[in-house]
């Protein structure tokens, strides 16, 4: 089995880079591509600790970016990287950056409206690219203000809003990346952009001018796809000649729905096209 979307505790995952890998290798995962957002930091020790208990890492990075002319966000993978590419790096720099002082800033909000944490009670969470909103949570939920992390409070504090919602109370929207931007850094860092849950997104109608920028791959099997989405998906990926690939989006305790590690649907197949369209 192979799953080409898992996160670890370096981003959004409760669950450690050692942790998830063991996990994945008790599940005979064969292939896990490590898509933390926004960084490459770990990715080097995954690929290292992957050869020695048997399961081959795919270097990989899911970045947080923005189509400003449809108003859209889009996430976009990038398959087997080179870890620590200056370009990535300077493109990752300023996302955690951002997300950082958004989500200091989101704390303060939590706590003007009453709630008892601090910014250092959300930190011990956090695990080396800066504080994510479920970490925030996390906090809450130890302070016996939730019992998990996603519910009514989630929705009190943090959602988007729009015309039917409205606006959490502590919700700071985020600055992304361009998601042209992003496409060119990921092959400009040797690896394969994929398009991450676009049913998800509702993004399919910028897929044409994503792939005259470079976009090669679209993640078709996703928990949040129904089978509109991956029809949807498909067609797109015959169209273009997309390579299709899939994941859980693993995040363990952080998870939005509970999930399992491993993508059965594919198999290593989706790894040699990889490597082909790399190696080209």
């Amino acid at each position: 089995m192979i799953d080409l979307h898992v996160h670890t505790k370096i981003s959004d995952n409760s669950l450690s880079t050692d942790e998830v890998i063991r996990l994945a290798k008790k599940k005979g995962i064969t292939h896990l591509a490590i898509t933390d957002h926004d960084t490459t930091k770990g990715l080097q020790e995954a690929v290292s600790l992957g050869q020695e208990i048997g399961v081959g890492i795919v270097p990989g990075i899911e970045i947080s970016a923005y189509d400003y002319q449809r108003n859209k966000r889009a996430h976009i993978l990038g398959m087997y990287i080179e870890p620590g590419h200056p370009a990535l790096d300077l493109l990752c720099t300023s996302l955690i950056q951002s997300r950082n002082q958004a989500s200091h800033d989101m704390v303060r909000k939590v706590m003007d409206a009453g709630y008892d944490i601090s910014w250092e009670a959300v930190q011990k969470y956090e695990g080396g690219t800066g504080v994510y909103k479920q970490h925030i949570m996390h906090a809450l939920l130890e302070k016996g203000y939730c019992e998990s992390i996603y519910g009514d409070l989630y929705k009190k504090l943090f959602q988007r809003g729009g015309t039917s919602e409205p606006q959490g109370i502590a919700y700071i929207k985020l600055e992304y990346v361009d998601a042209q931007t992003a496409i060119r850094t990921v092959r400009e860092a040797g690896g394969i952009a994929v398009l991450a849950h676009p049913g998800q997104l509702r993004n399919f109608d910028a897929i044409d001018d994503w792939v005259e920028l470079g976009l090669e791959g679209i993640e078709l099997y996703h928990p949040s796809h129904n089978e509109e989405d991956r029809q949807t998906s498909l067609r797109y990926a015959q169209k273009h000649n997309l390579i299709i690939t899939g994941g859980s989006d693993f995040h363990g305790f952080y998870g939005e729905k509970p999930v399992e590690l491993g993508c059965p649907e594919l198999d290593k197949e989706c790894i040699n096209e990889l490597l082909s369209r790399k190696n080209k």
